[in-house]
């Protein structure tokens, strides 16, 4: 019998498996344990299955470690992308522009003051 407190686990019982997962808006999406490898998780942000991305997360509990890995995925979908000679969707233009730093390294140009 259960306790009444109890809760599901999200760990893989596979070992050395990395899970990556999608937050969105304010929570975290929830996912088939088939579905989240990476390959798959990419392929759900370009078909739009994840609205609102703000960040992904992979971990692996066999090798102990996670990492926001938001950065590489971006620079992956953008990849794919230019690859396939179409704009990134306008429902992930705020994340790869969020973790490829587009706006963040722009130098906003000051008055010039004659004296």
């Amino acid at each position: 019998m259960r306790r009444s407190n109890w809760t599901p686990s999200i760990v893989p019982n596979e070992t050395d498996q990395t899970v990556y997962l999608v937050a969105s808006g304010r929570a975290w999406v929830e996912a088939d344990y088939e579905t989240t490898d990476l390959e798959t998780v990419i392929q759900d942000l370009l078909t739009g299955q994840y609205t609102n991305p703000i960040r992904v997360v992979a971990f692996n509990t066999a090798e102990r470690w996670s990492e926001d890995v938001s950065e590489d995925v971006a620079h992956e979908l953008r990849r794919r992308c230019d690859l396939q000679m179409r704009d990134v969707p306008f429902f992930l233009q705020d994340f790869t522009d969020r973790y490829e730093g587009r706006y963040r390294d722009v130098q906003l140009p000051l008055p010039m003051r004659l004296v």
